[in-house]
């Protein structure tokens, strides 16, 4: 019958280039664990993993200024120290951009790895 002609075989591997890599950890902080558990976003309520979520923790007074100031002058004590209300939010990546919780980065800026500087509080006393 026909004879096939003998042709070396190529992997599909070898006939495409590897994919452009955006992030050198794909976005995630997952390194070597296989499965991380899922929280929700506070905006969209999407589930996504915990290592790929935007986290933000917010301290905040339970009331705001004006409430304030109402307070501790209706106060028998002097000092009260009113609680704080502590809050982790966590944001998939869609909603922190949109919201602008981050900021899309050029290539160069996106190299650095560096947390950004924090306001300095002024010093009391």
């Amino acid at each position: 019958r026909f004879k096939e002609r003998s042709r070396p075989q190529t992997t599909f591997r070898k006939k495409c280039r590897a994919m452009t890599v955006k992030r050198r950890n794909h976005g995630r902080n997952k390194k070597g664990r296989g499965h991380v558990k899922r929280v929700r976003c506070v905006s969209t309520a999407k589930a996504i993993p915990k290592d790929k979520a935007i986290k933000r923790f917010i301290v905040r007074n339970i009331v705001d200024a004006s409430s304030l100031r109402d307070i501790k002058e209706a106060s028998v004590y002097t000092n009260y120290a009113l609680p704080k209300l502590y809050i982790k939010q966590y944001y998939c990546v869609e909603a922190a951009v949109h919201q602008r919780i981050v900021r899309s980065r050029s290539k160069e800026a996106r190299r650095n790895r560096e947390p950004p500087a924090r306001p300095q509080r002024p010093k009391q006393g």
